[in-house]
């Protein structure tokens, strides 16, 4: 199990880029003005050969600098003993994730699926990017400048998806290829519009899409308490395989 923990903490590093990044001792610092925990945290990915209470304020002097709290993601690979030292250190856990798998291998369903009112491209339009920060209510200029960018510096090959109505996208999703997996993303249905199947669409697209193109397995993320797209994602077949979570460093000096 934990060698496919390690194959898919792998591919969800390259799904989704940070605006800066650190390497440090089989660490990796990612920085993206807190757009999102994930591209605004320390994961682990290789050997350390430099003691944790020597890297820990390494990290958090780090992110003083950048202005934000220091967090580290725990997932099933990191040691239990690391996690203990954070709590100790006062670090609280937030945005616990689930992430679930799918085998793709033998479901013939997706094969035959009908998603009428979705768009798929094989690039990331910009028109799309805008349309998914407005979807997600965002309204900071840094992130509005930034976040562009992290789309457009995804390696892998791409299946975007969108739904338009009335000349507006209000619904979209991200399909991304690694290996024999396709990384499901960017899931969102305008508030108006939701609870008419149109996120089934875009998911099952894309798992329809992804088969197609060779992807034997999917994975995807959702936060613990969205349980409106727990059950939908379950109810195409996805299962649970791990959690991980976030550790917050409790409080840092402001920056001037």
């Amino acid at each position: 199990m934990n060698t496919t923990i390690e194959q898919i903490e792998d591919m969800s590093l390259n799904a989704w880029p940070s605006h800066k990044m650190e390497l440090y001792d089989g660490w990796i610092l990612r920085f993206s003005y807190f757009y999102t925990h994930r591209t605004n945290s320390v994961e682990q990915f290789g050997v350390s050969s430099l003691p944790w209470r020597e890297k820990i304020p390494y990290c958090e002097n780090v992110y003083k600098r950048l202005g934000t709290p220091a967090i580290f993601k725990i997932s099933p690979l990191i040691s239990p003993d690391f996690d203990y030292i954070l709590e100790n250190r006062g670090y609280s856990i937030e945005h616990t994730t689930n992430v679930m798998t799918i085998d793709l291998k033998n479901t013939s369903s997706f094969s035959s699926a009908l998603c009428p009112d979705v768009q798929f491209t094989t690039t990331i339009p910009s028109f799309w990017i805008q349309s998914l920060l407005k979807l997600k209510h965002t309204t900071n200029p840094l992130h509005q400048k930034v976040v562009p960018s992290m789309y457009q510096a995804i390696l892998k090959e791409t299946i975007c998806a969108s739904i338009t109505k009335n000349g507006e996208i209000i619904g979209t999703g991200l399909g991304i290829l690694d290996r024999d997996y396709i990384g499901i993303y960017a899931i969102h249905v305008r508030e108006d519009f939701r609870k008419q199947g149109y996120a089934r669409q875009i998911c099952t697209g894309l798992l329809k899409k992804g088969k197609e193109l060779g992807a034997q397995n999917a994975y995807l993320q959702v936060v613990n308490h969205n349980f409106s797209a727990q059950n939908l994602y379950r109810s195409l077949g996805f299962k649970k395989l791990y959690t991980y979570w976030f550790r917050t460093q409790p409080s840092f000096p402001q920056s001037v």
